[in-house]
């Protein structure tokens, strides 16, 4: 019954789309399609006031249906801002944003889905709206703060994106006292001058207590931080070795000399790799990836919670895993010199970085030994005596590792792969998670090595299942929009950097050079930075359209199934045509018809766990920064505004220079050259300039840091080159015999450094770095910080515009919380029978 609901959905809305339909009443309906007996009509009907429902149509006032967009009206998702104003993305392709001013909200808040009206005073660019229903709420569970009073109380919200406090009646506190974190579950709605009513429904703990700041966090982003009981007792009855029948069918690697190479502090290692270089000057790489598949069978109670979380959470001093511990870091982990399952790709690799040949089976390893990056490093930076003479058996093996990683990253920068090199750092807290120091991390021929060998080992697995022609699951990266790339071109320009085209011709190659120029430079990692933010973001998507970033045609992501559901969804497609051979066609209409909401629902999850990560990483540095009021340091411009100017110290800090705070002058902002001019004294502030800044405040609550400009150190007109570079947008640039020269995607996907928890927002390079295979187009929030999300930019608060999916429609996850945790058979949309085919139309090629 719900597949015949669904089929006469998607077959309204497609009579409702066509071009000559208008809007007919549900007799006229009944009529057209045909519809004779009693059984049929009532069902039509009942699907008519479903879809009005949901807001996928309107019905007139003389009852008559259409789409939203065919009746003035469209439907999206509100996305709120602090100050009270909004934005609506609606669900229409390739449609912009539509700005609602606060008085035209109509008690929608972030999150919501709505339909609006586009107002006709809307003028230029800019289109305006009024909300004139909210069709569904985000969510109904929020994460406060209780304030008691005499007889009843208010939970403040967390979340500045919600201008609203919730009243709690006496016997609705759950015991809460002044000062407690809590989560409270929406009665009422706010209309009027009433306030939002509601019930608390779990007391996290008081403000000031250890802990409790990351378990808002994560209470926030409905992220569960424990595994229900099902779960947890499924886990257990997990063996913790395997049995000679666990081998049927594999091939026995034990005799070879593999190793993994994490960050010394990780403990879920999924990946191992050995290279060896034969005769013909060829390489033969190995990578090895836990069979996580093999223990996590499709529709288990573990399947079930995995899929509903979809990634692991790398917080500060915690991970929320997407498995039970019990087997993300026991059994499904290549713990080292123990016997373990897992799946292989072979690669014979040529000198120029072509793969000639390639196998991917199961087999059964045990790791010669447990490397760190640090310790590959010195042997291979630093000639370590001790270190070589301690792993004298494996240095060979290390030298060829650099060789062939050399050799891979030279052929993927001579395709245009574009390469961000970013800062990354590591808050270091106590034993209570208050922080004490903040660590940079470098980025050593280890950990690229490593990513190296995961990028490879992912577009060969994705290159091979495409030519299969049979459902899979792809990580693709869109061509950038060309109005954000050529606004980054006449950025660049201030930098004497100058890029002859268009946004809509460039190649990544173009950028790739882009990079190159601004090595060195002090400004680089904010060029490299806006750059990052005019691209798009990377998603999951059932068809392969290449990686821009990469430059690639193939690619996806097979190499870190313990903390990503969608690499074991590869791996379980992997087992279903290869292993068992497996491609009936029940099994591949049945992998078809899900794919598109798998893909759908594994991209707004790790977007949920980046929005977390940040949250988390942006509330420990204003910790830190906390007891350093009235200390002063040196700077870099990284952003400006109209609001004023971001700085960022050398540690990755950052703070916000209110245009209030800069007394000496009255500035304005040029947001064409990115520029803050005093009137008087015409004094200027570029991005990339150096400043020393003075802690002026930090708002623990907010995670936000105030600085005050002491005194300029370097002006930007003495760093400015004396004779402008000048790139091509679009080259005829060649792949590089054997290559592949179509350039889809994002940025690098696969960043090494399994211990690094903050990430970069590379892919995950190498399956690792981002736990999350973090999301390109963002890093570090640099325009959301909380309570001061892009606030005021463009005159209004200029949207992001990188999360939107290849149909056009925006995946922001960061508050879409449904309310309490569900349990676990509740959360099995994925397995209640076949997914609904999507009809929308598929991105082109260009």
């Amino acid at each position: 019954m719900k597949d015949q609901k669904d089929t006469l959905q998607s077959r309204l809305l497609d009579f409702f789309g066509g071009e000559e339909y208008k809007p007919l009443t549900v007799g006229e309906i009944e009529d057209l399609f045909g519809f004779e007996d009693a059984d049929e009509f009532k069902e039509l009907v009942k699907t008519l006031v479903r879809m009005e429902g949901q807001g996928l149509i309107v019905r007139s006032r003389s009852n008559r249906y259409g789409l939203p967009e065919r009746m003035n009206l469209l439907r999206g998702k509100f996305i709120g801002h602090a100050k009270g104003f909004g934005f609506v993305t609606p669900d229409v392709e390739g449609m912009d944003d539509v700005f609602i001013p606060p008085h035209e909200i109509n008690g929608a808040i972030n999150g919501d889905t709505v339909l609006i009206r586009v107002l006709k005073e809307s003028f230029g660019d800019r289109r305006e709206g009024t909300v004139t229903k909210v069709v569904e709420r985000g969510q109904t569970s929020f994460v406060g703060t209780f304030q008691a009073n005499r007889g009843f109380g208010f939970v403040v919200l967390d979340d500045k994106k919600l201008p609203m406090d919730i009243f709690i009646a006496k016997g609705d506190t759950l015991g809460a006292v002044d000062g407690h974190k809590v989560v409270v579950e929406v009665a009422t709605w706010p209309e009027d001058l009433k306030s939002a009513t509601g019930y608390i429904t779990k007391i996290l703990g008081h403000k000031n207590d250890p802990g409790v700041d990351i378990l808002s966090i994560l209470y926030k982003h409905d992220i569960p931080p424990e595994f229900p009981e099902e779960v947890v007792a499924a886990a257990q009855r997990v063996p913790d070795e395997i049995t000679e029948a666990d081998l049927e069918g594999r091939r026995d690697l034990r005799h070879e000399t593999i190793v993994t190479i994490d960050g010394a502090d990780a403990k879920d290692l999924d990946d191992a790799v050995t290279v060896t270089k034969n005769v013909d000057g060829t390489y033969k790489l190995g990578v090895h990836i836990a069979d996580v598949s093999y223990y996590v069978t499709q529709g288990s109670v573990i399947d079930i919670e995995a899929y509903d979380r979809a990634t692991s959470v790398y917080l500060t001093d915690r991970v929320i895993p997407m498995i039970p511990h019990r087997l993300s870091n026991g059994i499904c982990s290549l713990n080292p010199q123990v016997d373990r399952l897992v799946l292989s790709c072979e690669m014979i690799i040529d000198a120029n970085g072509n793969v000639v040949s390639h196998e991917i089976f199961q087999s059964v390893i045990k790791t010669t030994e447990r490397m760190t990056y640090k310790d590959v490093y010195k042997i291979l930076e630093e000639q370590d005596e001790e270190l070589i003479k301690r792993y004298e058996p494996l240095v060979p093996m290390f030298k060829h590792m650099a060789e062939l990683s050399n050799i891979l990253r030279n052929k993927r920068q001579m395709r245009g792969a574009i390469d961000f090199d970013f800062k990354e750092s590591k808050v270091i807290v106590d034993e209570d998670g208050w922080p004490v120091d903040i660590e940079l991390r470098e980025r050593t021929v280890a950990e690229k090595l490593i990513e190296d060998f995961m990028l490879a080992a992912n577009e060969t697995v994705a290159e091979h299942f495409h030519w299969m022609n049979v459902p899979f699951l792809y990580r693709i990266h869109e061509d950038p929009k060309p109005e954000k790339l050529q606004r980054f071109f006449e950025f660049v320009t201030n930098f004497g950097i100058l890029i002859k085209g268009t946004g809509n011709t460039v190649h990544p190659k173009a950028l790739q050079d882009v990079i190159k120029a601004i090595e060195g430079m002090p400004e680089e990692p904010v060029i490299s930075t806006m750059l990052l933010r005019s691209m798009q973001q990377a998603k999951y998507y059932p068809e392969s359209i290449g990686h821009f970033g990469l430059s690639t045609d193939f690619y996806t992501h097979f190499t870190s199934p313990i903390r990503r559901y969608p690499d074991l969804i590869v791996h379980r497609l992997i087992r279903t045509y290869l292993i068992n051979k497996d491609t009936s066609k029940e099994t591949v209409a049945q992998w078809s018809m899900a794919m598109d909401e798998i893909a759908d629902h594994t991209s707004e999850r790790e977007r949920r766990a980046v929005d977390a990560e940040r949250d988390t990483d942006a509330l420990k540095k204003a910790q830190y920064m906390s007891d350093k009021i009235g200390e002063e340091f040196e700077g870099i411009v990284s952003s400006i505004t109209n609001f004023g100017i971001f700085v960022e110290l050398p540690n990755t800090i950052e703070g916000l220079v209110h245009i209030s705070n800069m007394t000496d002058d009255y500035y304005r902002f040029d947001d064409r050259q990115m520029i803050m001019i005093g009137e008087r004294t015409n004094r200027q502030f570029r991005i990339g300039d150096e400043v020393t800044v003075r802690v002026a405040n930090v708002i623990i609550e907010e995670s936000s840091v105030d600085f005050e400009i002491v005194g300029m150190v370097t002006s930007f007109g003495r760093t400015r080159k004396a004779a402008p570079t000048v790139i091509h947008a679009r080259k005829n640039y060649s792949d590089n015999k054997g290559g592949r020269n179509s350039r889809k995607g994002g940025r690098e996907e696969e960043r090494g450094g399994r211990g690094s928890r903050s990430g970069r927002n590379e892919e995950e390079r190498g399956g690792r770095g981002s736990r999350s295979g973090r999301n390109e187009g963002e890093r570090g929030g640099r325009d959301s910080r909380s309570g001061r999300n892009e606030e005021g930019r463009s005159g209004q608060g200029e949207r992001r515009e990188n999360d939107r999916d290849p149909r056009g429609r925006r995946k922001d996850g960061s508050n879409s919380s449904p309310g309490p945790k569900k349990g676990v058979k509740q959360k099995q949309k994925f397995y209640e029978g076949v997914a609904k085919k999507n009809k929308k139309k598929k991105p082109k090629r260009k």
